[in-house]
């Protein structure tokens, strides 16, 4: 081989070497006089959290969260779902921000597809999904606002506190820690957070007219609007023709009120709160009707 060949192949390596160690030294001399220190708080509340990865809080996991309770003021110590009060105490501590109440919520489907024995419109065929499901003319069901029943909010739950029994989700209430996962999932919008203790509830989401509603769904809410007369709280409101309730009225008021609203209603949609069994009872009553 022709020694020159070599002489200026060497010469090659040793330029771009030097290039190379020159632009590492700049490299390693920008890392060190940009570099942004870690606080170290971020770590200890990282340590505390549920560590479940879940999104409830809002961020991106748990890491992002605890940057932002750690670096930003305006964040709370206390959106770590799966943890409730026992962690929002600890990243109080750690953080030195007031501790606000926590109050334990759970996931409740506004729907009484089953036991209304709401029929089938028309037939889906296609991506076994709700969102699928849910562009094609709103989906299979002949109410509009009624549970699809692909089980996305099933599979999207981190705790698998949901189950799918005869295409509609049911709730374990042991399970459930209140993240508002499924509820960002569902495409129906018809899943909630309801406190744990709270007294009342409506399991349906339709905002049709009542006979609408009459025409399609046994137990569905016509929007009669006698709950709203009777509560004494006035903790229940219709909005498009959807009833809402606002639990820390009605929890404050107490039991006093007879939970008149249950009584009043016509369509005896309007229920006492039992999360250990008010999905389970949706699902045998429809069973039983069918």
């Amino acid at each position: 081989m022709d020694p020159g060949l070599i002489k200026l192949a060497l010469g090659g390596l040793a330029v771009l070497g030097c290039i190379g160690l020159i632009f590492g030294i700049g490299l390693a001399l920008a890392a060190h006089k940009f570099a942004v220190e870690a606080n170290p708080k971020v770590e200890e509340v990282l340590e505390v959290l549920a560590g479940a990865q879940c999104g409830g809080c809002g961020y991106p996991g748990c890491e992002a969260y605890a940057e932002a309770v750690v670096n930003e003021p305006d964040v709370p110590p206390n959106l770590c779902f799966p943890g409730k009060e026992a962690v929002a105490k600890q990243v109080a501590q750690i953080t030195g921000k007031e501790m606000a109440s926590v109050e334990n919520m759970i996931a409740a489907v506004r729907c009484s597809r089953i036991e209304g024995q709401v029929e089938k419109r028309l037939q889906y065929i296609g991506h076994g999904s709700c969102t699928a499901a849910n562009l094609a003319f709103g989906g299979p069901n002949a109410c509009q606002y009624a549970c699809i029943g692909y089980g996305e909010c099933a599979e999207s739950c981190p705790f698998d506190a949901i189950t799918m029994k005869d295409q509609f989700p049911v709730l374990d209430p042991d399970l459930c820690v209140g993240c508002g996962t499924c509820v960002s999932t569902c495409p129906k919008g018809i899943i909630e957070l309801v406190p744990l203790k709270a007294r009342v509830w409506v399991p349906c989401s339709t905002q049709d007219p009542g006979k609408e509603v009459k025409a399609t769904c046994q137990v569905g809410c016509i929007a009669c609007k006698m709950c709203v007369k009777a509560c004494p709280a006035g903790a229940v409101r219709l909005e498009n023709n959807v009833v809402q309730i606002d639990h820390q009225k009605c929890m404050e008021y107490g039991a006093e009120c007879g939970e008149v609203c249950v009584e009043k209603c016509p369509r005896n949609i309007f229920r006492r709160f039992r999360p250990s069994s008010d999905q389970a009872a949706i699902q045998e009553q429809g069973q039983a009707a069918a």
